[in-house]
């Protein structure tokens, strides 16, 4: 445990910023799932509505700095060619 105030302030905020992005990780990883679901279940509509909210959710991310912005632009793009190819 810190002693100094400073390092208990930052540890407090440490805390609330973890619990964020193990949330929003556990979002995108679940956008994912969803999105391959709806690959091999070979339902167009519901691939096209689950790559949108997956594009969504990766650019919210990367906009709250939970991940970085290229890292959501590689993950877009590696799943869009996904659902192209499914095609």
């Amino acid at each position: 445990m810190p002693n100094i105030k400073s390092a208990k302030r930052r540890m407090r905020s440490d805390a609330t910023k973890q619990a964020r992005n193990r949330s929003v990780k556990s979002t995108l990883k679940t956008a994912e799932r969803r999105l391959n679901d709806a690959i091999k279940a070979g339902k167009k509509e519901a691939t096209q509505i689950a790559l949108n909210a997956a594009s969504s959710a990766f650019d919210k991310a990367a906009k709250l700095g939970v991940i970085h912005s290229a890292k959501a632009d590689r993950k877009k793009s590696r799943l869009a060619s996904r659902v192209n190819s499914s095609d």
